[in-house]
């Protein structure tokens, strides 16, 4: 496994228009290899409905789920996961208004 050093500060800059993880196994991974959900929920054990939600949006990819993905097809945990959580801060970036607390 290859560990990454994080730094606090750091920052995820998409030099592409982001898109949740779900239009990406969708689009990049699925059609782009002419797989159907089905296929991928017999490989990982992820019902077709779970799989359904993540592609539309409706629900998230957790770590399990980056797992049995990571197994079947070439991305890692990590790429999953990573896309997830830059999906999730890009949508909350509307709660601007919430401020930190002054300590």
């Amino acid at each position: 496994m290859c560990l990454i050093k994080l730094d606090p500060s750091m920052e995820f800059d998409a030099p592409e228009p982001l898109r949740s993880p779900g239009d990406v196994l969708l689009n990049d991974h699925l059609k782009a290899r002419a797989m159907s959900l089905a296929w991928l929920a017999r490989r990982t054990g992820i019902s077709v409905s779970t799989l359904r939600q993540i592609t539309r949006g409706e629900r998230r990819i957790n770590a399990r789920f980056a797992m049995r993905l990571a197994c079947v097809m070439d991305p890692t945990p990590a790429y999953w996961l990573t896309l997830q959580a830059r999906y999730d801060l890009a949508t909350l970036e509307s709660w601007s208004h919430v401020r930190r607390h002054p300590e």
